[in-house]
């Protein structure tokens, strides 16, 4: 990095420890043995300084560095690029659940699993989509909401995964709503990012749209201001003789230390209940980042910890590990358990938890705790949920599916 500086970046001014400097002294400095080993508290100074400069750049240019949304927007519609035709004949449909992660598969990336990782290959990618699609392909969920779909980004290798899935796939038509979209982060080298929460059908799909979610009030005004926008997208799914069904999918924020999620669950709630209310049947559900109420275990703060980590100590600050500890959330899920029906019933889950399992964050561990749900305000085939807790490489989340009896 300070090669690049010195190089290409000579008669460059930044902001440093305070005053307008040089970035040629600087590396002059660097380079001429006064520091022969940058220190890495000035290193700290230096990327930060030119973050921040690439900032007030790009807020200055025509296009913001990160994208904002308005409380609705539309949809961003796709189609397979050969339809397959579907017959009209069900009684039932398999919705399923899954975030597959950017296609990073189970690789420790640095931001989730103690990893270094940031950038993966075109390989990598490649290999952990096609590894998701030959499960999607055997299980056959007609309806599928996806979280964690990148399109175009640069940590994923600059695929549009959301149109290789339908291509690869029997669906014939989505809809994506941005979760993280950026024409440059400059922390860690993430560069351009666009990761998407989807829905694909075998049939066509109208009135989408993008609803943002509260966003997080325990961040600094930069960080904010590069960071992911939860949302939640919904859509009319248009099978023949049913009328009115929707599918609503969200992936809530899994690191606030506020009550941003709490808003974020009932935000959602208020989706399914603005749904029923107009006579409409839905589908919902998506990565909620919390816990099924009743649950064992509530702390995974052990679990989760990196090296050279402590937490539960009283000199620990934060005495917990962000996105570990959900034990002020155990009742966040009870009104929406208790006003629709959960794929996986509360009794259910109670007495079977380990069955239930869909996320770990441990690369070459096995599922630990329960963030993946569905939930309908119509009727689930009985006794016909499955955690697909094979699908241990695909994700670092195992995709949930169940039967949906059609309304008739």
């Amino acid at each position: 990095m300070v090669g690049v500086a010195k190089n290409h970046i000579k008669k460059m001014t930044i902001i440093f420890s305070g005053r307008w400097v040089p970035l040629s002294l600087m590396s002059y400095k660097f380079y001429m043995n006064d520091y022969p080993v940058p220190p890495s508290s000035l290193l700290r100074e230096l990327f930060s300084a030119v973050a921040i400069s690439m900032v007030l750049l790009f807020l200055c240019s025509c296009e913001p560095l990160a994208t904002g949304f308005d409380d609705t927007v539309g949809a961003t519609y796709y189609a397979a690029g050969k339809t397959i035709t579907v017959p009209d004949t069900f009684t039932v449909v398999r919705v399923m659940t899954w975030n597959i992660r950017f296609g990073a598969g189970r690789i420790a990336w640095f931001g989730d699993a103690c990893g270094d990782r940031v950038i993966l290959s075109e390989d990598e990618v490649y290999a952990s989509l096609q590894a998701i699609v030959e499960t999607i392909n055997k299980e056959k969920p007609d309806i599928l909401l996806l979280q964690e779909v990148d399109l175009n980004s640069k940590r994923s290798g600059y695929i549009d995964q959301l149109q290789w899935l339908l291509d690869h796939t029997y669906f014939n038509y989505a809809v994506c709503g941005s979760q993280w979209k950026a024409q440059f982060i400059p922390s860690d080298g993430l560069g351009r990012m666009d990761e998407e929460n989807a829905i694909l059908s075998r049939w066509k799909i109208s009135d989408a749209r993008r609803t943002q979610l509260e966003l997080r009030k325990d961040q600094d005004n930069l960080t904010r201001y590069f960071y992911e926008r939860c949302c939640m997208v919904t859509a009319r799914i248009e099978i023949p003789h049913v009328n009115n069904l929707f599918a609503v999918n969200i992936h809530a924020s899994a690191f606030a230390t506020d009550d941003t999620k709490q808003k974020q669950i009932m935000q959602f709630k208020d989706e399914m209940d603005r749904i029923s209310n107009n006579g409409g049947w839905f589908v919902a559900g998506g990565d909620l980042n919390t816990l099924p109420p009743g649950s064992d275990s509530t702390d995974y703060c052990m679990e989760d910890m990196c090296p050279g980590e402590s937490f539960h100590h009283s000199y620990d600050d934060p005495m917990h590990k962000e996105g570990s500890n959900y034990e002020p959330e155990k009742n966040w899920l009870d009104t929406i358990y208790a006003t629709y029906k959960c794929a996986v019933p509360r009794d259910l889950y109670k007495n079977n938890q380990v069955n239930f399992f869909t996320h770990t964050t441990r690369p070459d561990q096995f599922w630990d705790r329960t963030l993946d749900f569905l939930f309908t305000n119509y009727q689930w085939a009985d006794n016909s949920v499955v955690t697909h807790q094979d699908a241990t490489k695909q994700s670092d989340h195992a995709p949930v599916s169940v039967l949906f009896v059609l309304p008739k």
